[in-house]
This record gives C-alpha cells, sequence and structure tokens, in this order.
C-alpha cells in the first residue's frame, strides 16, 4: 500500500519543521549556559543584585523589539501582503531564536515560515525579513558612528568602521537598489503581480523604518541601562548618559549580526560593548580604589548579563507566542 504524496509531504514538513525547533534549542541551550558560567566566573560577591531590574531588562528588551516589528509589518503591507498585524509579531519575536544557530539563515527561515499563507508569499515574506533587518543594522551603525565621531576621540578608526557597516547595511535597502537584487534573487519573476508590488517599495517607507529603528535603538539603550541598575551601579543617567548606552548596544549588535558565523555573534558583542563603556565606567567608578579593574569587572559582567537577559526574555516571549497561534478568520483555508 503506497501513500499518499501528500500524506508524504506533510510529514517530511514536520521533520524538518522539528529539525528546526531541536537546532535552535540546542543553540540557545547552548548560548546561555555559555553566558552563565562566563556569568559566575565575573561574579566574586562584589554586585548588589536587584532582580526586579533584571525583569526591567528584559522588558524593555522586548518592548525595543516591538519598533522593528512595526516596521517588518508595514514592508509586508507595502509590499503587498496581507499579513495581520498579531500574525506578524508572533513570527517576529520567534524568528529571533533563529539567530542563535550559526550563519544567520535560520531567522528568515522561522519568520517567513510562520508568516506565510495564502495571503502572504513566501519569497516576499523572505526578502521583507532581509529588508528589516538591514534597516535595523544601518540604523544602529549611524548611531554608533554619531556617537563615536562626536565623543569617542580615542579611536577614530571606530567611528570610520562603524560609518563603513552603516554603508554596508544600508545600500541593499535602498529602493533601486533593493528592487535589483530582489529580481536577481528571482523573487516574482513567475508573478507580474508579485514583481508589481515589490516596486511599491520607496523612500517613504524606508524613512518610516527609520524613525522606527531609532526609537528601538533607544529602548534597547535602556536595556543596558536597567542591566546595570540590577547589578547595583549607581551614578547612571538614563536620560543623559543614554547616547552612550545606545551606541554601545548598537555597535555591538551590528558587529555581531555581521559576523555571520557566530550564533548570535557570540563573544563578539560582548567585546565591542566591553571596549565602548569602559572608559564610561572608569569615571563612575572614581570613588573605588582601582577604577580601572572595577570598570573592566563591571564591563564583563553587564555585557554577560545582557546576553543571558536577551536571551532569556526571548526564550519566554517565544514560548509563549507558540502557543498563541492567531485564530483563522472566515474565508481562511483549513
Amino acid at each position: 500500500m503506497t501513500r499518499d504524496p501528500s500524506s508524504r509531504r506533510k510529514w517530511l514538513r514536520r521533520a524538518i519543521k522539528l529539525l528546526i525547533a531541536a537546532a535552535v534549542l540546542w543553540w540557545v541551550h547552548g548560548t546561555l549556559y555559555d553566558g552563565w558560567i562566563e556569568l559566575k566566573k565575573h561574579d566574586r560577591g562584589q554586585w548588589q543584585w536587584q532582580p526586579g531590574w533584571l525583569a526591567v531588562a528584559g522588558g524593555l528588551y522586548l518592548l525595543g523589539l516591538l519598533p522593528f516589528c512595526l516596521f517588518w509589518h508595514r514592508v509586508l503591507k507595502t509590499l503587498g501582503q496581507q499579513a495581520r498585524l498579531a500574525e506578524t509579531i508572533r513570527a517576529y519575536y520567534i524568528g529571533h531564536l533563529g539567530k542563535y544557530v550559526p550563519g544567520k539563515a535560520m531567522v528568515v527561515v522561522i519568520r517567513a515560515g510562520l508568516i506565510r499563507s495564502h495571503r502572504v508569499a513566501t519569497g516576499v515574506a523572505a526578502v521583507s525579513v532581509l529588508l528589516e533587518t538591514l534597516t535595523m543594522m544601518a540604523v544602529g551603525a549611524f548611531v554608533a558612528a554619531a556617537y563615536l565621531a562626536l565623543f569617542f576621540h580615542e579611536k577614530p578608526l571606530w567611528s570610520w568602521a562603524a560609518g563603513g557597516l552603516m554603508v554596508v547595511s544600508l545600500v541593499p535597502t535602498l529602493p533601486s537598489v533593493f528592487r535589483r537584487l530582489v529580481r536577481l534573487a528571482g523573487v516574482g519573476k513567475s508573478d507580474p503581480q508579485t514583481a508589481e508590488k515589490i516596486g511599491r517599495f520607496g523612500f517613504k517607507t524606508l524613512l518610516l523604518g527609520w524613525l522606527l529603528s531609532l526609537i528601538g535603538w533607544a529602548i534597547l539603550g535602556l536595556s543596558y541601562w536597567a542591566t546595570l541598575r540590577a547589578m547595583g551601579i549607581e551614578g547612571l543617567d538614563p536620560v543623559g548618559h543614554l547616547p552612550r548606552y545606545v551606541a554601545g548596544v548598537a555597535l555591538a549588535v551590528v558587529a555581531g549580526f555581521l559576523l555571520l558565523v557566530l550564533p548570535a555573534g557570540l563573544g563578539v558583542r560582548e567585546a565591542f560593548l566591553i571596549e565602548l563603556t569602559l572608559p564610561y565606567l572608569k569615571e563612575l567608578g572614581r570613588g573605588f580604589e582601582d577604577p580601572a579593574a572595577w570598570a573592566s569587572a563591571v564591563a564583563v559582567a553587564a555585557a554577560v548579563l545582557l546576553r543571558l537577559v536577551w536571551t532569556v526574555s526571548e526564550s519566554l516571549i517565544s514560548g509563549i507566542l507558540w502557543f498563541c497561534k492567531p485564530r483563522p478568520r472566515p474565508g481562511d483555508p483549513l
């Protein structure tokens, strides 16, 4: 008795989904384990832990991702896809777990797979993910470059490097370049309507993406501030020092993203964040016997703790959203 081909395809899709889930869980577990070991290595009882601020840091991180998610939703709408906001939010947050798998491609696979339907084409969903991600990185690199040029004169090459990262991320998002790259990728080649919808993307949508991304990066910077508060660090100013927090987090994330072979920029993010925040932390540590040693310990612990907070937050929200699948509306195929 031969099995129906559609049944075989169904089982194959399920097997692929299980493999993807297993890979993501494996790498997320590894990231959490390595981060916890690293944090314990630097925790010698010198921090005045305030767990409530860890929850604030995690909440700010998830809130900071929302503007980027809204931009992705706008891109999908602009490209003619009828994605619902609830579907977009679910796919966006769960998709973040894909960055823990080396290569970063799993982010595109997960988001496009979760958002695809008879209302959202898989190919268009995939290019929209890339567009949102590159816009996020371009704005982050711009913020970092501007801060480094104005306030971080010790290492001028850093500002040029951040500017270079901005250009690399920005150019593919320019409407004319984006449309050409999409055509080269073959998206919409067999469907003139899809090609026409992709042609709708313009500078108005891109500008909206930059505005939303600036808001998102500002909130992510506050997540780092809350992480320092959770360690009991005093003298922090969430308003006056916000550019420092945002620039540090932005440069760390952008640099980690562009090194594709590492899961979530493992180690790269921490290195950039530590280097950029060290002078600031030395100023806060002037009252200690050895401000440099104190600042170094804080910088390392805060960078590792921030990774743990963000990873745990992503895991929790993804677990919740996985079981909160939007209900189908009348007319949707079963």
